[in-house]
């Protein structure tokens, strides 16, 4: 799965943890390994410029989301039968979403984790203007998060441990022999 992102924010994120949460999100959607996906951060004013251009809606917003290929809406584009595709672009406005991150209680990394979250599943055609696909689409966006944010615990957790078995082995000596020592 190619998944670009490109910063031109002006704010530092943790680019990384961004395209984990898209590639997280993608596989649990068993969306295709040749899919691609771009996400773009961007300053306010390109985002107000893209609300309004796109939406008719003044002022920056948070997320927008931008499907490249035409999708057959009898199919669901995370049908696990469905080819290689160019999904589209996530556009995501950091500075928008620090005050978001905030009032939520929150840090602006797992505001921006729901928001990729929030973008990957407009991209495969989960919207939320009536209630019953609000409810569908905020459910999955849930359990993704749930489940993208228990899975990096535990890789934590795992690496931390590496660290300390190694630190512990190290200390018991089970280094190389020298061979200069006769025994």
């Amino acid at each position: 799965m190619s998944i670009e992102i490109a910063n031109e924010s002006g704010v530092a994120v943790d680019e990384a943890s961004i395209v984990a949460a898209a590639r997280f999100a993608l596989d649990r959607m068993n969306v295709s390994a040749l899919a691609e996906l771009s996400v773009l951060l961007v300053e306010l004013d390109v985002m107000s410029d893209l609300h309004e251009r796109w939406m008719d809606l003044p002022g920056p917003t948070d997320v927008m989301a931008f499907p490249m290929d035409e999708l057959d809406n009898a199919r669901r584009p995370d049908a696990s039968d469905l080819g290689p595709a160019l999904l589209g672009d996530i556009v995501l406005c950091p500075e928008f979403a620090k005050d978001q991150a905030r009032k939520a209680g929150h840090t602006l990394g797992d505001e921006l984790h729901l928001l990729t979250v929030h973008g990957v599943l407009h991209l495969l055609g989960y919207d939320h203007a009536e209630p019953a696909e609000e409810r569908e689409m905020f459910t999955l966006q849930k359990r993704i998060l749930a489940d993208f944010k228990a899975a990096t615990a535990d890789a934590k957790r795992r690496a931390a441990q590496r660290v300390e078995d190694d630190k512990l082995l190290g200390a018991v000596g089970l280094a190389e022999p020298d061979p200069t020592e006769r025994g």
